[in-house]
């Protein structure tokens, strides 16, 4: 390919070191496959004239449903190069909702491996990773000239999550990714690091930090999925040097007490976690796994990016779960709030999508005189640096009182004896609604629920406290390794409706 090129599915340049490692692939951790940047450009080709010697067209949509790997990476860059358009789904959900994805997305053929062979329409185009006849069927090694996008072509759609209602595919440009990895590349050089990745690829935290990791020239551990233990290993073995994460992820690798100290983390020089709010205690717990590390707080949206925020322009440090000050070209302003230093964060910069698919009307809701209203709560303090205090779906209102879920984890996870907790709202016939707490406790840890609600009235205002305090061994976890909020609010109802027909008040 011909390096610079504004082809999404050309974010490396392959000459620069060509024989370096790009990613080491860990399907199979004790034979870990390592490829070079040469290898991966090649593949990445292989599959763009794969690809159109079977008849797809410019604007056609391919699908993805597989673990991550170094062929599925190859896949996704090789679908843009080609001028296809790739669509990574998401195959934890529901069989009717992914059914209901490759139905909008309008899918000419579909990428997966063999066990997600059954969630594929008879009738498209099966490319199969794991077999001699599909994936390395398809490959038509040779020289190719990507695809240049015009204006703000279309390279790939994201689906939300889908908390309401069906997930909604989230049109995403050459150009507006591109613009994202120069954002990050022009902050430093991050050629000599070592990422790791084991988000899984139909997220943007997976997708955006694995194309970072080969725009920079840096290599890349690749999990097919997240394992706190493997996760943990791999960090030490592979002496990486940069994680992205989801703060559910580094919660749970905390809890590994057994392993983790006979680990080396040595390596790891910074951490950035994102996609979920993050509480103090945990940057504490990270920052003690990983003592030589530079621990930040990242927030992005698939609809409007993954850079808006960074460091301060007059150096100041950033407070430990700040998501930082805005990025040069993104724009940011609070509104519907009670001061421009509090409200719903609106967002306007290179990045932003180009719609919902099919969704006109959902895209009319979020979009305003260019400016994308994320639906999130934040403040912003006297030096600037912005503040994540919530969804502003998530927020419901006791007796009167707005309460934010992640205000209330914050002070739950301050408990000493508490390793994590998730706040959901459960209905009341008095206040409206009630906080319902599900605690994870720190190993050895001994705690009851009167000592959660007698912490929370002390260190925080009594109407956010919860009413109800239910201990589990871990916290269930959507699609996205984020708290699945839909199954702990089910549980919540259920656990509150029971406790209270036994004869106990809230």
């Amino acid at each position: 390919m011909s390096w610079p090129s504004r082809n999404l599915g050309c974010c490396f340049d392959p000459s620069k070191d060509p024989d370096k490692v790009a990613i080491i692939d860990l399907r199979d951790p004790e034979r870990p496959v390592e490829v070079a940047y040469a290898a991966l450009d090649a593949a990445c080709d292989a599959v763009a004239r794969g690809l159109l010697g079977k008849g797809l067209k410019r604007g056609d949509r391919v699908g993805i449903m597989s673990l991550n790997s170094a062929p599925m990476i190859a896949a996704y860059l090789g679908i843009m190069r080609a001028g296809l358009v790739a669509v990574p789904i998401s195959f934890k959900l529901a069989r009717e909702t992914v059914d209901y994805i490759v139905k909008d997305a309008d899918l000419r053929a579909v990428f997966h491996d063999h066990e997600r062979r059954s969630l594929v329409p008879d009738d498209l185009l099966a490319i199969d990773f794991d077999t001699p006849d599909g994936y390395a069927a398809l490959c038509d090694h040779g020289p190719f000239t990507a695809f240049e996008p015009q204006g703000r072509e279309v390279a790939t759609i994201l689906y939300t999550s889908g908390s309401t209602g069906m997930p909604k595919g989230v049109l995403l440009s050459h150009e507006s990714q591109m613009w994202a990895l120069e954002t990050a590349a022009r902050a430093s050089d991050r050629s000599q690091h070592r990422y790791i990745v084991a988000a899984p690829m139909f997220h943007m935290n997976a997708t955006i930090s694995a194309k970072t990791a080969l725009h920079a020239g840096a290599s890349m551990v690749l999990m097919p999925s997240f394992d706190a233990r493997l996760y943990a290993r791999a960090i030490a073995r592979y002496r990486v040097t940069w994680l992205t994460s989801v703060p559910t992820m580094m919660a749970m690798m905390a809890r590994e007490h057994d392993l983790i100290g006979q680990l080396d983390f040595s390596s790891v020089t910074h951490v950035m976690m994102g996609s979920a709010p993050l509480t103090k205690p945990l940057v504490e717990k990270v920052q003690g796994l990983f003592p030589g590390a530079a621990i930040s707080n990242a927030y992005g949206t698939t609809e409007a990016g993954p850079g808006v925020f960074g460091p301060h322009p007059d150096g100041l440090p950033r407070p430990d779960t700040a998501v930082g000050y805005p990025t040069a070209g993104a724009q940011a302003e609070l509104r519907e709030g009670p001061s421009p230093d509090e409200g719903v964060l609106y967002m306007k910069n290179p990045m932003l999508m180009e719609g919902y698919n099919n969704r006109p009307e959902k895209t009319a809701e979020v979009m305003r005189d260019g400016w994308y209203r994320s639906g999130d709560i934040m403040r912003r303090d006297a030096n600037g640096f912005f503040h994540f205090l919530g969804r502003a779906d998530d927020m419901f209102v006791v007796g009167g009182e707005n309460v934010w879920p992640g205000e209330v984890e914050k002070l739950v996870e301050r408990v000493p004896g508490v390793h994590q907790a998730a706040i959901v709202p459960v209905p009341d016939e008095i206040k409206g609604t009630l906080p319902f707490a599900f605690v994870v406790l720190q190993d050895g840890a001994k705690l009851d629920e009167a000592a959660v609600k007698k912490f929370t009235i002390d260190n925080g205002p009594a109407f956010a406290h919860p009413r109800f305090v239910e201990f589990r061994p871990a916290i269930p976890l959507s699609a996205t390794n984020k708290p699945d909020r839909r199954l702990l609010t089910q549980e919540a109802e259920q656990i509150a409706a029971r406790r209270r027909a036994a004869g106990e008040r809230a």
